[in-house]
């Protein structure tokens, strides 16, 4: 199998480029997030038996013979992605020129990976009992507060930049107050449920989190030597996130584009 071969000849230099770099942190979180691609990549054919022995598997409505494929790959990708987050916590902190361990820096990225794994267990929980769409609605919000928690002990900056035209009547920036943490709940509501729509289609849901994330990226990468230490730590935060989430989510893409060979979730 092509998968294999390309993994087994890959993963040695990546462990050695991995090695050889491992004070920088941006090329570990490299070598890294190309190693749970080629994981997710192997892995998701090899899950797919088992996830249809106990039922996990659903008619593809995207071919006129409608085959039965295995559901939920998502989680394979997802378990991969959080596996390989956490083993790049050493090389993040372990070169950091802080005389005293940044433990505000740790908080952030734990509560990110709690959101994450909470957002997880949702479309897992979504895909074993079809959740209604009232608590497709909720659970993300609760999955959020981490982050909200940490941001607003850490920061608690609750204004937005207001848009150029309007500023003659509102000003360079206007405070929400509490309206704010309202936003960033409403916002992981709509931003999980906007890409949860299109599962049904193949490689369109999982092929629209890399373009973002991608977009996402390049912004970063243009961003990452500005010469603010502060400016470019939450590029670089953003970055260590993004890197292992493109890999993983392309590794998925290649089993779920069209026609797809194994079903991303309902």
């Amino acid at each position: 199998m092509l998968h294999k071969r390309v993994s087994l000849a890959a993963s040695p230099v990546l462990l050695a480029l991995l090695w050889q770099f491992r004070d920088e942190p941006l090329a570990v979180c490299t070598c890294i997030s190309m190693l749970a691609g080629l994981a997710t990549w192997c892995l998701v054919p090899t899950a797919a038996t088992t996830f249809k022995r106990v039922g996990l598997s659903g008619a593809d409505m995207s071919k006129p013979a409608r085959p039965v494929l295995a559901e939920s790959m998502g989680m394979v990708a997802a378990t991969v992605y959080l596996v390989a987050t956490f083993l790049f916590i050493p090389a993040q902190f372990r070169t950091s020129s802080h005389y005293v361990f940044p433990f505000d820096r740790l908080g952030e990225y734990l509560s990110a990976l709690l959101s994450l794994q909470s957002m997880v267990f949702l479309g897992f929980a979504d895909d074993v009992f079809d959740l209604r769409w009232r608590f497709k609605l909720l659970l993300p919000t609760i999955a959020s507060i981490p982050v909200l928690i940490v941001y607003y002990v850490g920061y608690g900056v609750t204004h937005v930049v207001v848009p150029v035209f309007l500023r003659p009547w509102l000003g360079n920036a206007v405070d929400l107050g509490v309206l704010y943490y309202v936003y960033i709940g409403l916002m992981a509501v709509f931003c999980t449920n906007a890409i949860n729509i299109l599962a049904g289609i193949n490689g369109v849901e999982v092929g629209q989190s890399i373009i973002i994330a991608l977009s996402i990226i390049a912004k970063d990468l243009a961003n990452v030597n500005s010469g603010n230490p502060a400016y470019e730590y939450h590029h670089l935060f953003s970055l260590y996130l993004l890197l292992p989430f493109v890999s993983v989510s392309c590794a998925l893409y290649y089993w779920n584009v069209y026609p797809a060979k194994r079903v991303r979730g309902r």
